[in-house]
């Protein structure tokens, strides 16, 4: 049983979606420009560290499996932004070169600009957020059997 409050749980599963929405938006659009990959990965990654707290390991676990993946996205997001920061090179231009370069048209998704830093940002979110919700699985497994949430 976990140490948590019956508030505690109704108060963490309502924030549960609004910080991967809050997060997204930030993802896409960040302060004003190509967006926040970091600060969005954080945010996201907070939303699991609340559930983790509220309803321990096993629970947050057993209720999202699909975080048990979270090591693939780190990996995914730290080879998507090695290819993006040194994809350039194969071209003969410098490491983080961006493209569509200045002056030409960016191509657009409603509101959404596509250019590598989109790609870039993307790539550090998925690497934040998979390793903080790793740490939590490594947090999990290590004390998750040992009743941390009981």
């Amino acid at each position: 049983m976990s140490m948590s409050t019956i508030l505690t749980k109704v108060i963490s599963r309502l924030i549960f979606l609004p910080t991967f929405v809050t997060a997204v938006a930030i993802l896409v659009k960040g302060y004003f420009g190509a967006g926040d990959g970091f600060s969005a990965g954080v945010i996201a990654g907070t939303g699991v560290v609340i559930q983790f707290l509220a309803f321990g390991p096993r629970e947050l676990f057993a209720r999202y499996p699909s975080l048990r993946r979270a090591p693939l996205l780190a990996w995914s997001g730290l080879l998507l932004g090695l290819a993006t920061a040194f994809a350039p090179v194969l071209w003969g231009d410098p490491i983080m070169t961006h493209y569509p370069r200045p002056g030409e048209e960016v191509p657009h998704l409603g509101l959404l600009a596509f250019h590598t830093a989109v790609l870039f940002d993307a790539a550090v979110f998925l690497l934040v957020f998979g390793m903080i919700v790793s740490v939590l699985g490594a947090i999990g497994n290590r004390y998750g059997s040992e009743g941390v949430d009981s």
